[in-house]
């Protein structure tokens, strides 16, 4: 009953508050950039670590190696706060303010250092008493002042949580801070945690709704810098796709949570799987690794160019999983913009490296189609692909091969994506 009620009320809110939608025009593609919490969590301990804690230092080095070291003019634009920036309460007018001593400058100053290299100020914000980490939330009637401080100090994404916050208070609360930011007059992305806290499936979460509240939202379990967490968001999300894949779209994402390439959980080969597996599913590419020390193989993964014009294609179509092998290998596929599609074989084997032999048509391609393959991580053009040529890929253990297929000659009669799609066979590459 309680699911039943929520859902009500969350319908209620929507139909006698019209202006509850975004309209933003923001997020048209998913938003990338930095964001510290895997990395470097609630790390307040300034003198024993002055290096790695939640300071203004930390998030100036971070602007300056966005700025410098070749992210930014890929699309990492985005520098994110998490929990632990605040001080321990408001100050005498009701404020959030920032810790003094690890921000002496605030919090102005901080937005104003990131705006001059030509990147964008994301900040945390929690609807309860309290964040996660224990430094003070933003209650109802708190909503409409933190908008206007997080506006005022020249914030451009608020990610807000919901610790310590009731199902009602989220279901009033959300909406109310998507009003609340849009009244500021100041552009700033929306991320909601909300659905995360009602189990992230309907009838609790009306997606519908969501989207048009919020620009992006976190579904699920917050990931650990482990191989295990990975493939724990990877399974909930495509096993989930019917309901998750058709809520996503320009403006409007899923957020499975930060890429942990660059850290210490995964291998080469499962690093490639995450950034490839995110791509596919049109999510938040939101770094949390420390930009200071990253290892050449790890930025190459991160900065590949043809990865990141797929997961900024600007159809902005969600990719699902089509393919499910005894051999526990794995097809997914995302139609991109020009009739272009991307697929990713990926490897659940902990032997060794597989042969898989599969055709396009297999895949439910178009039939008289043929495609330019290009091997995402190689680089290369593997060369003219037939629908109904039989191919084969090699897939190492937890790896993947990711392929981008250009269209040489399409079909007389061309399909087309429907946005909200009868799940298995009915998903097909955009021909549009």
């Amino acid at each position: 009953m309680e699911a039943v009620a929520l859902s009500g009320l969350a319908l209620a809110l929507a139909l006698a508050l019209p202006s509850v939608a975004l309209e933003n025009g923001l997020a048209r593609t998913p938003p990338m950039g930095w964001m510290s919490w895997e990395r470097f969590r609630c790390n307040v301990d300034c003198q024993a670590d002055p290096h790695n804690c939640i300071s203004e230092q930390l998030f100036f080095e971070m602007a300056d190696r966005l700025a410098e070291d070749g992210w930014r003019e890929l699309g990492y634009e985005y520098i994110n706060m998490d929990d632990c920036w605040s001080a321990k309460q408001r100050d005498a007018a009701g404020q959030l303010v920032p810790d003094p001593k690890r921000f002496p400058s605030g919090i102005k100053a901080l937005a104003d250092y990131v705006h001059a290299r030509g990147l964008k100020l994301g900040i945390y914000g929690d609807l309860g008493v309290f964040t996660c980490g224990g430094y003070p939330g933003t209650t109802l009637e708190n909503v409409k002042q933190d908008a206007q401080t997080f506006a005022a100090w020249g914030v451009d994404m608020l990610k807000l949580d919901g610790c310590y916050s009731s199902a009602e208070e989220q279901a009033k609360g959300y909406p109310e801070m998507a009003r609340a930011l849009n009244a500021t007059g100041r552009p700033i992305v929306y991320s909601c945690s909300w659905p995360a806290y009602q189990g992230g499936l309907p009838p609790k979460v009306n997606y519908t709704i969501l989207a048009e509240i919020c620009n992006l939202w976190r579904n699920y379990d917050d990931i650990q810098d482990s191989w295990e967490s990975v493939l724990s968001i990877v399974d909930w999300f495509f096993t989930n796709q019917d309901v998750l894949q058709p809520a996503a779209g320009p403006g409007h994402w899923n957020d499975p949570d930060m890429l942990i390439i660059g850290n210490f959980g995964l291998s080469f080969e499962q690093s490639r799987s995450q950034m490839a597996l995110w791509t596919v599913m049109a999510a938040p590419l939101l770094m949390s690794t420390d930009l200071r020390t990253i290892s050449p193989s790890a930025k190459e993964i991160l900065q590949n160019r043809l990865m990141i014009q797929i997961n900024q294609d600007p159809l902005g179509i969600q990719g699902r999983r089509i393919v499910k092998e005894k051999s526990h290998i794995e097809v997914f596929l995302r139609p991109l913009s020009r009739a272009a599609s991307a697929l990713v074989f990926f490897s659940r084997r902990t032997d060794m490296p597989f042969r898989y032999t599969t055709s396009l048509a297999k895949l439910h391609f178009p039939e008289d189609a043929v495609y330019e393959v290009q091997d995402v991580y190689v680089g290369k053009i593997v060369g003219a692909l037939r629908t109904a040529d039989n191919f084969s890929v090699v897939i190492n253990p937890s790896g993947v091969v990711m392929w981008y297929l250009r269209p040489m000659a399409l079909p007389v009669q061309p399909w087309h994506v429907a946005r909200q799609q009868a799940p298995g066979e009915g998903f097909h590459p955009a021909l549009l």
